[in-house]
């Protein structure tokens, strides 16, 4: 790369019919994803509503193993999984080809590992929920549905990686198509194992289990069918590669934690509002709040994902430009989403909780936190997105800085404040996730729009990425062998932080 090179400038104003190519490329990949992600949040729905119909308790002890498989499993496989994202997008940008293979057979070994300490959780959700003062029948009943979901840790291990790796090399179609053939045999399986064989919650768990594996069947073969991996598996304990592993658990930690300190915090408020007053009416809003969030987030999680790889694409191939200019489409495309997600929640905030409950109160009540929940998306949809352009440029470390601070040193402390100190109640805890978005906001789009300086973001990809190729190239000249001191000596486009 030269400073001649047209594309290296990332100062150069792009004219109108660049800013639409753009918008038309991004958003050929976030339709299929936000589809995706939607089929996904509908299999969610449909097993809850087979919980409903086999009874209160039953439903009860599924919401708890749901709540409990989310933050100390769900979460933590999908966070490791997208510090894949930079290295991946890097590597599909510089041509790369064996270092994109090999960082999924990486990534899918962390997972292996991860799912140990994960399972041992869940095979102890009983013991756990009992000491923390739950109800023993609602315990038990959640205990029963979390046995019968451990083969999905396995599952994810590959699920969530594959989605990454070919979201990463703008493959979105095929994905929605799988999860689509999936997720429509869902409800006719939940159906038979449920209601016709009588298994009851644990023929819950096991539809769900068994339409991750439906999928995880059909992107493996896909993969395989299109050639886009090399299923000579590589990974090996120790050695130079052990060096690579963790080099990438150094992407995948940070983007864990980034992820998870704002999906946990969603937890934490369900947990708050059962200390309000009428805490059963508090909890059930918050439960019907979270469901609506969880669906308004499939928007701005599918623009992360295909920006952050659009923007690693770029930098990977030496075009900061271009990756400039895909993250300030991005970004404008997050604030439009988010006004569409304020607007709405006014105007149908009567309406809306009747989709839900027929009860007055609680109607009224989600009706009242509706309009801050809109204004939360504001803030939400951009720092979605800036944490996505951050995972690009292989810097997820800042993002998960800002999340801490942000939702637990200035959520936090207002959530409570208002709602118990101040005696605001229920809105009280939308107030403080309206400051924690807010807060995040500002400083995600503090450094992707003045602290990022695109030419050395682009430097860093096109020499890390490079460096691996040329290391493997030169032991090739050799005759293959030296994979001690110079596969040690391999960076995997690491998070050098500034």
């Amino acid at each position: 790369m030269t400073e001649k090179d047209p594309d290296f400038s990332s100062y150069r104003n792009p004219s109108l019919s660049q800013v639409v190519e753009e918008f038309k490329e991004l958003w050929a990949m976030v339709l299929p994803i936000t589809t995706m992600n939607c089929l996904v949040y509908i299999r969610a729905v449909v097993s809850v509503l087979f919980l409903g119909r086999l009874g209160s308790l039953e439903l009860a002890g599924g919401a708890l193993s749901i709540g409990f498989t989310n933050i100390t499993g769900y979460s933590v496989l999908v966070g490791l999984a997208s510090g894949l994202e930079p290295v991946c997008s890097q590597a599909y940008g510089n041509k790369n080809w064996e270092l994109l293979s090999l960082s999924l057979h990486r990534m899918i070994f962390i997972l292996l590992i991860a799912i140990i300490p994960i399972s041992i959780l869940w095979v102890n959700l009983e013991n756990i929920m009992i000491f923390l003062g739950q109800d023993r029948e609602v315990t038990a009943m959640a205990a029963t549905y979390c046995i019968y979901c451990l083969p999905d840790l396995l599952t994810n291990t590959l699920l969530q990686p594959l989605r990454v790796y070919l979201r990463s090399q703008r493959v979105t179609k095929p994905m929605m198509y799988c999860s689509l053939i999936a997720v429509a045999f869902h409800v006719p399986l939940n159906y038979v194992l449920v209601v016709a064989m009588g298994l009851g919650v644990p023929g819950v768990a096991v539809a769900s289990v068994v339409t991750n594996i439906n999928m995880v069947v059909l992107m493996a073969g896909y993969v395989y069918v299109s050639g886009r991996c090399n299923m000579r598996w590589t990974v090996v304990v120790g050695g130079g590669d052990g060096g690579a592993v963790m080099e990438l658990l150094k992407l995948a930690v940070p983007s864990c934690l980034g992820i998870c300190l704002e999906w946990w915090w969603y937890e934490i408020v369900t947990v708050l509002a059962g200390y309000l007053p009428n805490p059963t009416l508090c909890v059930a809003a918050t439960g019907i709040l979270i469901q609506t969030t969880s669906l308004m987030y499939t928007v701005p999680m599918a623009l992360a994902g295909c920006v952050s790889a659009k923007v690693g694409n770029e930098l990977g191939a030496g075009k900061p430009y271009k990756a400039r200019l895909a993250a300030m489409v991005a970004l404008s495309c997050a604030f439009l989403v988010g006004i569409v997600n304020v607007a709405w929640t006014v105007i149908f905030r009567e309406r809306w909780g009747g989709l839900f409950t027929t009860d007055h109160m609680l109607r009224s009540l989600v009706s009242s936190v509706m309009p801050i929940m809109g204004l939360c998306e504001l803030g939400n949809c951009p720092q979605t997105t800036g944490c996505g352009i951050l995972r690009g440029t292989a810097r997820p470390a800042v993002g998960a800085r800002i999340n801490l601070g942000s939702f637990y040193l200035v959520g936090t402390p207002v959530a409570v404040g208002l709602a118990f100190g101040r005696k605001v109640g229920f809105s009280g805890l939308w107030y403080g996730l309206l400051s924690a978005q807010v807060a995040c906001a500002f400083w995600i789009l503090y450094v992707v729009l003045v602290r990022t300086d695109w030419e050395a973001e682009a430097s860093r990809a096109k020499g890390l990425s490079g460096l691996e190729m040329a290391t493997r190239n030169a032991r090739r000249e050799v005759g293959g062998g030296g994979d001690g001191d110079e596969e040690g000596k391999r960076l995997l486009l690491c998070d050098r932080e500034r």
